[in-house]
């Protein structure tokens, strides 16, 4: 069993969603980042998605924008992720790479593959790739036992997401808006659609991200889907602190309190509802 599967069935048994949290490598350095993502496992993240930083995020939010534009600016690499990647694996943290195809191409598909796997990392999640041009990395993942994980959105037709989800492993990314990331005062109503109809193809775990801000979304989200992934909200934590210390402070509040959302997995009243560090 890969680590991610471990992760998704530790918290099915548990009766609760699992929370997953991403960071990019070298925000707001190279250790800085490792220092944040522990404090996000500590507090409750389950599993943590490093960010490989790349100078044209087409999805990403400004919240992220902002963050990776940072890490390029400090002169992160793919060594510092793979790097970040050993650092949390270390620590007990299960964590994979989310990247844009193009710096795993430059890298070299196997070679990035097996330092990967050498860095103790379980797989990743490749969000501009589809499976029509995936061939050499899904051989790599399979050499090397990496998990390969493909996104799926609103948009896609019953016969996309059969074919996206036929090639995944580990979990299936479901994009609950269309568009950038960003936190969401609301999450939208086509995640749990959206959820339904890839589980007519898959008995893969769902994951839901894009949009979740605080407990309560988290909650509400954790309602539907079997993971709960959170970014741009903890990536806000940090850019709103006046220093590393502040902001691991408010990532492990933010943290325990999605952490909590995912093990109520109904969402508390207004005046009940925790409040989160993250302000979208």
């Amino acid at each position: 069993m890969s680590a991610v599967s471990g992760v998704f069935e530790k918290a099915a048994a548990d009766g609760r969603g699992a929370l997953i949290g991403y960071l990019p490598a070298g925000f707001p350095s190279v250790d800085g980042a490792i220092a944040v993502a522990v404090a996000m496992a500590e507090a409750g993240v389950d599993m943590i998605e490093v960010g490989l930083p790349y100078t044209d995020p087409l999805i990403d939010g400004p919240v992220i924008q902002e963050a990776v534009q940072r890490a390029l600016i400090g002169g992160v690499h793919p060594a510092d992720v793979l790097r970040t990647v050993e650092s949390l694996v270390s620590a007990g943290v299960p964590a994979l790479v989310m990247t844009y195809w193009n710096p795993v191409q430059a890298y070299g598909v196997d070679a990035f593959a097996r330092d990967l796997a050498l860095a103790g990392g379980s797989g990743m999640i490749t969000p501009d790739l589809n499976p029509e041009e995936a061939g050499p990395w899904l051989r790599a993942a399979d050499r090397y036992g990496l998990d390969p994980v493909f996104v799926v959105a609103p948009s896609s037709t019953g016969e996309r997401l059969a074919k996206v989800v036929s090639v995944c492993r580990g979990f299936v990314y479901a994009a609950s808006v269309m568009g950038v990331t960003g936190a969401r005062d609301v999450v939208s109503e086509a995640a749990s659609g959206l959820v339904a109809r890839v589980r007519e193809h898959t008995t893969l775990p769902v994951g839901v991200g894009l949009g979740v801000r605080d407990g309560v979304q988290a909650a509400r989200v954790a309602q539907f889907a079997d993971g709960v992934i959170v970014g741009s909200a903890f990536v806000q934590c940090i850019l709103g602190a006046p220093d590393l210390d502040a902001g691991v402070a408010a990532v492990a509040g933010l943290a325990a309190d999605l952490a909590r959302g995912v093990r109520l997995r109904t969402p508390l009243p207004a005046d009940d509802a925790p409040s989160a560090d993250d302000s979208g």
